[in-house]
């Protein structure tokens, strides 16, 4: 007598697939992100790149082309703007990076009041640009400013800070690592604090000095802080335009203009597409000097 096996569903038994299925709920959160960023980056941007082959007003637009780039790249200020920008923006990430961790290394020893001092570093990035750039144009006056004041009493004659056209743009990049090296000094503060502290322990027991700890230990380990600190102001300073404006509007002549100011000259002028193909341009060349940079220190980060 044969029997039939008969194979019943298991009770209870799931589908292999039924568990796998993605729930799209917490990609949701994103939304108000990705709506923020479309109204406020990409839509303006497009936009931008629209209006810059155009001439254009609020109440006209008529297509023309490339010929608003044509003649940007004509400007007789482009070549001494494109040279300020790139002198402006490296030195104040130099002198930012440099300042921000001998100032990060000093507020984080055993230094009385250092909860003040970090106060003090980082009270300048509290104030407004253009508030720094009037204040210090008064100060740096050649005649009736403080700071010469103070340097005739112990017999120096103070030079044309904004008026000389050899110091104007220095004076400037002067007063900008004043106003953000306190960002900077933030940055390492939580880049040293980050450093475990055996390191340094060992490091003491085996003898070594300051000098050698902060080579070998402090300065290696903060690699990721600094890679911060350069992309930060160093796209800062290429796009810097407020605190120019304020102390010197590009002069003497055309002797601190930068890229920016260029532009707004030009949308003072009522060139509003050629100003717009302008901040293409230095949306472009920031761009190019920011990934390859960019793209290099995260290699080196990722290597060590």
């Amino acid at each position: 007598m044969s029997t039939t096996s008969v194979s019943l569903p298991a009770v209870g038994r799931r589908s292999p697939h039924r568990g796998r299925m993605k729930s799209f709920y917490p990609s949701w959160f994103y939304l108000p992100a990705a709506a923020l960023y479309l109204v406020f980056f990409a839509v303006p941007t497009f936009a931008s790149f629209y209006f810059s082959l155009t001439r254009w007003s609020l109440f006209d637009v008529s297509f023309i082309g490339f010929d608003n780039f044509v003649q940007f790249f004509q400007e007789p200020m482009l070549v001494q703007g494109f040279v300020n920008t790139f002198i402006y923006g490296f030195i104040t990430s130099a002198l930012k990076v440099v300042l921000g961790l001998a100032l990060a290394v000093l507020l984080t020893s055993q230094l009385v009041g250092r909860g003040y001092l970090r106060s003090v570093v980082f009270f300048p990035v509290l104030v407004s640009a253009i508030g720094v750039g009037i204040t210090f144009k008064v100060l740096l006056d050649p005649s009736d400013g403080l700071v010469n004041h103070v340097l005739s009493f112990f017999g120096i004659a103070g030079p044309g800070w904004l008026t000389d056209p050899k110091l104007a743009l220095l004076t400037v990049a002067g007063v900008d690592v004043w106003k953000g090296v306190g960002i900077a000094t933030l940055i390492y503060i939580a880049g040293l604090a980050a450093i475990p502290q055996e390191y340094y322990e060992a490091a003491r027991v085996d003898g070594a000095g300051a000098w050698k700890t902060f080579r070998t230990i402090t300065l290696p380990l903060s690699r990721p802080a600094t890679a911060t600190v350069i992309i930060l102001s160093l796209i800062g300073g290429l796009r810097s335009f407020d605190l120019i404006w304020a102390m010197t509007k590009g002069g003497p002549g055309f002797t601190s203009d930068v890229i920016a100011s260029v532009i707004y000259k030009q949308y003072q002028a009522g060139f509003y597409g050629l100003s717009t193909a302008g901040n293409v341009v230095l949306f472009l060349v920031v761009t190019a000097i920011m990934v390859p940079i960019s793209l290099f220190l995260n290699r080196k980060e990722v290597e060590r």
